[in-house]
């Protein structure tokens, strides 16, 4: 894999980057609301609410149907089914796992920085077959209080892994995610696995590829110059 090292850190969101789970939380989350609810909700319900965090991508969709929901058990119940409908089905992404690994290697630092809570990231990981220990940072929605696309996720990321956000690049799917991005100062690459090309373009992106396997160079002008303030 052609990389240069351009940048210092790389931080991975997780869902649409390294692992395509919006169908799979889209499904426990659905399952959720007839159980607990008794209302019957449609996946792409949850669209508007991706990269936002389970408080939001429920919340969002209950205020849709006029639902009160009972928290945290309902989303503790949805991260239950989540699991269940994970297992042996989950993939990840062409690229992911040998992209962070990569990055490893050339001496790069990396970091998890997830709106999603504790165990659906361990969940996935899992599934991936991925440790926790192959990051040098994890970041939950559980540390922060505003989620995307509020930059505070990359900033604390970036405070972790003591590396300036400047010095940074954050790989995203979801434009709440670019917007954090580019508000905390760092450069993004967006993948398509959720919004086109065009919104990702417009959210800020600097650039796009399809998936991680096909990511350009890190040294790649896309990114434009950077710039310390």
């Amino acid at each position: 894999m052609p990389m240069k090292h351009r940048f210092l850190a790389v931080l991975f969101d997780m869902d649409g980057v390294l692992v395509d789970s919006e169908a799979f939380i889209a499904e426990a989350a659905v399952a959720m609301f007839a159980e607990r609810h008794g209302v019957v909700v449609r996946g792409e319900d949850f669209l508007p609410f991706v990269g936002m965090g389970e408080d939001r991508y429920l919340g969002g969709v209950a205020e849709k149907y006029a639902v009160v929901l009972d928290m945290p058990w309902d989303k503790e119940r949805t991260y239950a089914l989540y699991a269940e409908v994970i297992h042996g089905r989950m993939k990840e992404l062409p690229g992911a796992v040998g992209f962070v690994r990569e990055c490893r290697r050339l001496g790069l630092k990396t970091s998890v920085a997830t709106s999603a809570d504790r165990g659906k990231m361990e969940a996935n990981l899992r599934e991936l077959g991925l440790a926790e220990t192959e990051f040098d940072a994890v970041v939950t929605g559980l540390d922060i209080s505003r989620k995307k696309p509020f930059p505070d996720i990359y900033l604390e990321a970036a405070r972790r892994l003591a590396v300036a956000p400047v010095d940074c690049l954050v790989v995203e799917d979801a434009l709440s995610g670019v917007e954090a991005a580019k508000a905390a100062g760092c450069a993004c690459l967006g993948l398509t696995s959720s919004f086109g090309e065009a919104e990702l373009r417009a959210a800020g992106a600097d650039a796009i590829a399809c998936d991680l396997a096909h990511a350009p160079s890190l040294d790649d002008p896309q990114f434009g110059k950077r710039r310390r303030s």
